[in-house]
C-alpha cells in the first residue's frame, strides 16, 4: 500500500489517546513504567516486540525516549494497523507484522529470532486462559535470556469488593463527566473511524477478519489478578516474575527471561 503524506495519522494517534485515557487515566504512568524498565533491563538500544500493538502507541514512546530502539509491532486488527503503518511510514526502525497471537505460528513472521523486551498493553485479557497459557509459553522463546517480557492490563482483585465496588463509582462519574465534554469511547472512537475514507478498505477488511466493533468490545474479557499472570509465566518458562506496578484496578506485571 502507498501511504499519502496527506493523511493526518497523526490525529489519529492523538484520537486513540484520549479515547484510551478515558478508560485508563493513568496510562502514561504505566508506560513511563514500562519503559523504565526496559531500559533497566536493555539499555538504551533495545530490540523490541510490541505486542497486540494497536496504533503504535507504545513503539512511539519508545522511540520518543530511544531514539536508537528497534521496534516490531504485531496485531491482527487492520484498521488499527494501517493508522499505525501511516503514522511510522518511512521509519527504518520499525516493522508492523499482522498475526494472530493465537497461530501457533505466529512468530516465524517476526523478523528477528529473539528480542531484549516484549511489551504489551491492555490486550491479552482478549486471549481465554489456555490460549494465553501458550502465548506466555511462545513468549519464554521470543525473549532472549536475560531480556523482558512486560504485560500492561487490567488485573483485577476480587478480594477486595468493598473497594472495587467505590472505585468502580468513582471512575463512573469521571466518565460520565469527560464524556459530556465529548471525549469518545470505543464505541464511538470507531464509529469515526468508520466514516473515515482513508480508513474505509482497512474497515472492511477489519470487519471480515474480526466483526465490527461499533457496538462494543470485540470479545469476551478475561481478567486474572497479577500473581496468576506471574505464577503462569514463571510456569512458562520465564526465571522470575512480579508486579512492577499497580493501581486499585490495573497492574504491568514484569517476567525476566
Amino acid at each position: 500500500m502507498v501511504w499519502e503524506t496527506g493523511m493526518d495519522w497523526q490525529g489519529w494517534q492523538e484520537s486513540w489517546d484520549r479515547q484510551q485515557e478515558w478508560y485508563l487515566p493513568d496510562r502514561e504512568e504505566r508506560f513511563r513504567v514500562m519503559l523504565d524498565t526496559v531500559a533497566a533491563h536493555a539499555g538504551d538500544r533495545p530490540r523490541v516486540l510490541d505486542l497486540a500493538c494497536g496504533t503504535g502507541s507504545i513503539t512511539r514512546r519508545l522511540l520518543e525516549r530511544f531514539p536508537g530502539a528497534v521496534s516490531t509491532g504485531v496485531d491482527l486488527d487492520p484498521a488499527l494497523l494501517t493508522i499505525a503503518r501511516g503514522t511510522f511510514e518511512g521509519d527504518g526502525r520499525v516493522t508492523f507484522v499482522q498475526a494472530n497471537l493465537t497461530d501457533p505460528d505466529w512468530p516465524a513472521a517476526l523478523p528477528y529470532d529473539a528480542y531484549d523486551a516484549v511489551v504489551t498493553a491492555t490486550a491479552l485479557h482478549w486471549l481465554p486462559e489456555e490460549p494465553l497459557r501458550k502465548l506466555y509459553g511462545q513468549l519464554a522463546g521470543v525473549v532472549r535470556p536475560g531480556g523482558v517480557f512486560l504485560n500492561a492490563d487490567h488485573m483485577p482483585d476480587p478480594s477486595t469488593p468493598r473497594i472495587n465496588a467505590a472505585h468502580e463509582a468513582f471512575e463512573k462519574a469521571r466518565q460520565e463527566r469527560e464524556k459530556a465534554d465529548g471525549v469518545l469511547d470505543w464505541a464511538g472512537w470507531w464509529q469515526e473511524v468508520a466514516a473515515a475514507p482513508e480508513l474505509a478498505d482497512a474497515m472492511r477488511e477489519r470487519i471480515a477478519v474480526l466483526g465490527n466493533p461499533g457496538d462494543g468490545h470485540d470479545a469476551e474479557d478475561h481478567y486474572h489478578a497479577p500473581d496468576w499472570h506471574a505464577r503462569v509465566l514463571r510456569e512458562s518458562g520465564f526465571a522470575e516474575a512480579r508486579t512492577a506496578w499497580a493501581s486499585l484496578t490495573d497492574a504491568l506485571v514484569l517476567a525476566l527471561r
